[in-house]
């Protein structure tokens, strides 16, 4: 289960979440309106090196 980062558009909460799923729906814990996975900070490959080219986001990604 990873912690991912995510940020609330309607109050601007930068927070971190323990999910089961990347694809989990997340909630913001101060106003309760579901949030954004924010894409940032540094990022590994799956090998656990880490890596200039990748954006977090596996969904556009072509592989690490």
């Amino acid at each position: 289960m990873p912690i991912l980062q995510y940020i609330c558009k309607n109050c601007n909460k930068a927070f971190e979440e323990l999910v089961k799923d990347h694809n989990d729906k997340v909630v913001c814990p101060d106003c309760g309106k579901v949030a954004e996975r924010c894409y940032c900070g540094q990022m590994f490959s799956a090998t656990g090196k880490q890596t200039k080219k990748c954006s977090g986001n596996c969904k556009t990604c072509s592989g690490c």
